[in-house]
């Protein structure tokens, strides 16, 4: 697929994962490890996936990583509403994070869309 880093969701998702991971820095987050590791691993899965979803080539496995990055996503999101519930983020915190994991989605979405598009053409 070429270079991965003029992918925009690519670009989106880095963005994600250095905010979850600063943000999980302070508060009551950095201090209850297995729940703090749990969101970084979703957030730094969402870019990883992409990355080798693009590294695959226009097959069928690649469209697979975009939807293992899509599930992190989710996953991701339910984690932030949780911390959101208990009080380890604010309202803002969630809301920011939230507006990127949605735009990733929707990128995924489209991504997947044409990637399954062009392989019926082959």
């Amino acid at each position: 697929m070429g270079d991965i880093t003029k992918l925009e969701v690519w670009e989106i998702s880095l963005e994600l994962a250095t905010t979850v991971y600063k943000l999980s820095q302070k508060g009551a987050l950095s201090k209850d490890f297995s729940f703090r590791d749990q969101i970084r691993r979703a957030a730094v899965s969402v870019s990883s996936n992409i990355a080798e979803g693009a590294g695959s080539g226009f097959d069928k496995l690649g469209v697979r990583y975009f939807y293992n990055a899509r599930g992190s996503c989710a996953e991701l999101k339910t984690q932030l509403l949780i911390a959101q519930k208990i009080e380890y983020i604010n309202d803002n915190e969630y809301k920011k994070i939230l507006s990127l994991i949605e735009s990733i989605m929707k990128m995924l979405n489209n991504l997947i869309n044409y990637r399954k598009n062009f392989n019926k053409g082959r």
